[in-house]
């Protein structure tokens, strides 16, 4: 666990920089917001008890609510994907269970586990997130566009570092 706490610290310095400073720049005509940062809540380790994913991902979405302004919005939106992660990972875990000292990653458990594991914690937090930044029903479709939109182009992001940034 030592070993894990300076690669998580780093990991979350980097996602928080490259997510404020370059990926919140990043706008497609309003429907496609790209949220990488939620890369750290989906690579913690599997043993990371509840409550600590609860706190991670409070203070992760605080961090990136002020610098983009949106008091509170990422901050509930990421504990939503917090709590749901340990029941996706039930869902999806291996017949023996997953392997200690192993990390969610396509290297562990191939491309597919990964991608729909990632792809629905992903989808809950931006679903989440554009419907309360809305909070409203009227334009439900065209927020449902954002929310599929910018899901695609994040869990591409998402895929692709798993394949150049956290290779064996």
């Amino acid at each position: 666990m030592i070993k894990v706490l300076p690669r998580n610290i780093l990991r979350i310095v980097v996602l928080v920089f490259f997510q404020v400073f370059i990926l919140n720049n990043i706008q497609f005509s309003g429907f496609v917001n790209p949220y990488f940062y939620v890369l750290f809540i989906l690579l913690l380790p599997f043993e990371t008890p509840g409550w600590l994913l609860l706190i991670l991902g409070f203070f992760l979405g605080l961090i990136i609510d002020l610098f983009s302004n949106t008091p509170g919005l990422h901050a509930s939106a990421t504990v939503f994907m917090a709590f749901l992660r340990p029941l996706v990972l039930d869902y999806f875990a291996p017949r023996d269970g997953y392997v200690p000292g192993s990390f969610p990653r396509v290297y562990y458990y191939g491309f597919g586990w990964f991608f729909q594991y990632s792809a629905i914690l992903i989808l809950a937090h931006h679903f989440f997130l554009f419907y309360i930044e809305v909070f409203r029903f009227t334009d439900f479709h065209l927020t449902l566009y954002r929310v599929i939109l910018s899901s695609i182009f994040t869990l591409f992001l998402v895929l692709i570092s798993q394949y150049f940034i956290y290779r064996k």
